[in-house]
């Protein structure tokens, strides 16, 4: 068994290397490959090693395993054997026609060699033929190319001879391109010949010319000739190798001059659109004539620079230059109608002729980027449009809250002028920014180029614009109120014409506008930049947002509580300059008695009146409940005056009195304080109320400063007890007021050098006295 095995792996050891050798493209290098790594896998490559792969096969398999690779490797073995003799046949066959193709050539390739000898033969044969054609026929043939060049040069010679009274035909019929085609054709041959021969013909063919040349220059300088002859014209004499730099210069003045005329059509045009205000009288056929006739002129004008470029292709820089010109003066233009107060749709008229001008160039002179050019002039007018607006609303504000001022002025006063301006300025704040939005909302809608780019930019530009709107507003107001002013201007304000009087209700017209601002006019708007207005972000995250609204609802808040106080302290002032002429002119320790109420007494009721009826056509009215004195959380009767008074009335002993006072300053230890001020309501009611508490309370430090005699006493108790009743009537907290004007009584009771009061019956007739002259006044002047 084992010397059958020996034979065997010889055998399939060789049958592998004749494999190996027949279809390995290298076996010399297959065969040097190392073997270092062997896997099942290996048995067909050429660095197999048997012994390896047994251990290998020994270690990772079973014995049935063993057995099954055995069976499946006698199988391939048999495989390869029947490989092996099919090649062996296939090879033998084609071996076998390989020889008997060989054989073949053989018996052909015998007579060839005789073959090529005769055809050799043949071909010297006729070439030596050709040759004796060909000689034969030399002197024939150079004749007729000789006669050939003869007619070709006397054609050439008839042309130069006609030349001249061709050009003269050209020149009657004005066909120059023919003539310069002409004459560039016979330049060759007055070159060589002109000097001998053609000299005649080169004269008059240059006399021509110089007249062609002439009428040329003349169709280019000639502004009734269109720019295409005049373009064809340049081109000509650039054939004719003149100089064309003087007429490139004046094209290009032409073309500037053009452009001139180009501007002024499109400033009649935005002179056109702002003028027509009655579209339906005008019609529509009439309204597109001006832009139709701006568009043509535009197609000449780049139809012209298409030319013009075509002619010099060195003059883009001064084309570009052109046209962005061009465009700069119609944004220049229309920067001017915005200045004019124009509307929206006015300006999207503009607007859109400047766009056709913008893509009709680009189409000839694309370099130019004029769409880039025109979207920065745009961005720049259509930003001042936005700030133009927002400046005549403001502007609109302004006079509406001036304007019942200056009518006064000129003596044509309303009947309730701070009403008329109160609505008239709610009117110009609400619908005036309705109508902007409206305006800003036409912009955003439009579908042309310019705008569509400027979307965000507007949508920010609108926000931004009424933050700042709101912001100037308030410094307006503060500017109309003179909040910049010192006191003593106020006062002298007040005082005077009726102008400076305006100027105190014109402060209460600004609180109560700030409140419907602030209230109305704020939420509406910002409803309305939400719905149609919302977007941008261009400005940056990092700028915050563009409008805040509660920022400006807390600046008119705060300028509403301003302006409310201002216009009570003003009102004040001015009483409290009427009250110290009352205390500081007499000498109250020489006073008479008491004959009647003070005039002072009246005049602080005027001017009380008077601020009555500013507040009722401005602020609305309260609740109508009156704080009487059981209502105060103080005292329910004055901590001096009650017992002072009733005792003083009774008793006519200055012992007795001075006694009644010392106990009033006792009591006053042990009686609540009365709150006086409280805050300030925008209602009429409020704001009277706490100017007379002011008023009254500079009364008791005027009285606190003077010293007075018995008959000032009675005299001060005397107006006093006259102002209790029409003072109650016009306030809401009557138990103050009683309050205030008791302590004004007490201070000039502690002031008194003989503190004895006016007996009950004398002080009431002096009051009814008074108050029938009043009745008969009041009746006379009715």
């Amino acid at each position: 068994m084992a010397a059958d095995d020996i034979p065997l792996d010889d055998k399939a050891k060789r049958m592998r290397d004749l494999l190996s050798s027949f279809y390995a493209p290298d076996p010399s290098t297959a065969s040097n490959t190392s073997s270092k790594y062997v896997s099942l896998d290996a048995i067909n490559t050429t660095s197999f090693d048997a012994d390896q792969y047994m251990n290998l096969l020994a270690q990772k398999s079973n014995l049935e395993g063993l057995l099954q690779r055995h069976v499946e490797m006698a199988a391939e073995i048999k495989n390869l054997d029947t490989d092996l003799q099919m090649l062996v046949y296939e090879n033998y066959n084609k071996f076998i026609s390989a020889t008997e193709t060989i054989k073949r050539m053989k018996n052909n390739i015998v007579g060839m060699e005789a073959n090529m000898e005769q055809l050799l033969k043949k071909i010297m044969s006729v070439q030596s033929r050709s040759d004796g054609v060909n000689t034969s026929l030399f002197e024939k043939r150079e004749h007729i190319e000789k006669l050939h060049r003869t007619r070709n040069l006397l054609r050439k010679v008839q042309f130069i001879y006609d030349l001249p009274t061709r050009l003269g035909k050209c020149i009657k019929s004005e066909a120059y391109a023919d003539a310069v085609r002409f004459y560039t054709g016979a330049m060759p041959i007055f070159e060589a010949y002109g000097d001998s021969s053609f000299q005649d013909c080169k004269r008059a063919s240059e006399e021509a010319m110089s007249i062609i040349i002439k009428n040329l220059q003349e169709k280019v300088c000639l502004d009734s000739e269109s720019v295409q002859v005049r373009a064809e014209a340049v081109v000509l004499l650039k054939q004719l190798n003149f100089q064309v730099d003087s007429l490139k210069a004046k094209l290009l003045e032409t073309l500037e001059k053009y452009l001139i005329t180009l501007q002024l059509n499109s400033r009649a045009i935005s002179t056109t659109s702002l003028d027509s205000d009655e579209p339906s009288k005008q019609g529509s056929s009439s309204d597109a004539l001006p832009g139709t006739a701006h568009e043509a002129s535009t197609r000449e004008f780049v139809e012209a620079v298409h030319a013009y470029r075509l002619i010099f292709p060195d003059s883009e820089d001064q084309l570009i230059k052109l046209a962005q010109d061009l465009v700069t003066k119609h944004f220049e233009s229309t920067q001017q109608q915005i200045r004019k107060q124009i509307s929206s749709s006015d300006l999207l008229g503009i607007l859109r002729v400047i766009w056709t001008d913008v893509l009709l160039m680009e189409e000839v002179l694309p370099e130019a980027a004029l769409s880039d050019f025109s979207l920065e002039a745009a961005h720049v007018a259509v930003k001042q449009y936005v700030a133009s607006t927002f400046s005549n609303l403001l502007l609109n504000v302004s006079d509406a809250l001036t304007k019942v001022q200056t009518k006064q002025k000129e003596g044509a006063g309303e009947e309730h002028p701070l009403q008329v301006s109160l609505e008239g300025s709610k009117k110009a704040v609400i619908q005036g920014s309705m109508a902007i939005l409206l305006d800003f909302r036409q912009l955003l809608d439009d579908n042309l180029g310019l705008l569509v780019k400027l979307r965000d930019f507007i949508i920010d530009w609108v926000q931004e614009g009424f933050q700042d709107f709101f912001g100037s507003l308030n410094d307006q107001f503060l500017s109309l109120s003179g909040k910049n002013h010192s006191i003593s201007e106020h006062q002298g304000l007040t005082e005077g014409t009726q102008g400076e009087k305006f100027l105190a209700g014109l402060v209460l017209v600004l609180a109560q506008l700030s409140v419907f601002i602030e209230q109305s006019a704020i939420p509406r708007i910002t409803e309305e930049i939400a719905a149609s207005f919302s977007g941008g972000g261009v400005r940056g995250y990092e700028n915050g947002p563009a409008f805040v609204p509660g920022e400006i609802c807390r600046i008119f808040r705060s300028a509403g509580e301003k302006f409310l106080h201002l216009y009570i302290n003003m009102r004040t002032q001015k009483i409290s300059v009427l009250l110290r002429k009352r205390f500081t002119t007499p000498n109250w320790v020489k006073h008479k008695e008491p004959r009647e109420v003070h005039m002072f007494v009246d005049l602080f009721l005027q001017e009380l009146e008077a601020i009555r009826t500013e507040v009722k056509q401005i602020l609305p009215q309260g609740l109508h409940r009156k704080h009487h004195r059981t209502d105060s959380n103080g005292s329910t009767t004055s901590s001096r005056s009650n017992p002072l008074r009733d005792d003083k009335i009774t008793r006519s002993n200055t012992q007795r009195a001075r006694s009644q006072l010392l106990e009033s300053h006792l009591a006053k230890l042990f009686k609540q304080k009365m709150e006086i001020f409280t805050k300030v309501e925008y209602t009429q009611e409020s704001v009277v109320t706490t100017v007379v508490k002011l008023c009254l309370k500079s009364l008791h430090e005027f009285v606190r400063l003077q010293t007075f005699n018995r008959s000032g006493l009675q005299q001060i108790q005397l107006d006093i007890q006259f102002l209790r009743v029409p003072l109650k009537e016009i306030v809401e907290d009557e138990a103050a007021i009683d309050f205030l004007l008791d302590e004004v009584i007490v201070s000039a009771a502690e002031r008194c050098l003989d503190p004895i009061p006016l007996e009950p019956p004398i002080l009431d007739k002096l009051i009814q006295a008074k108050l029938a002259k009043t009745k008969e006044q009041t009746a006379v002047s009715s």
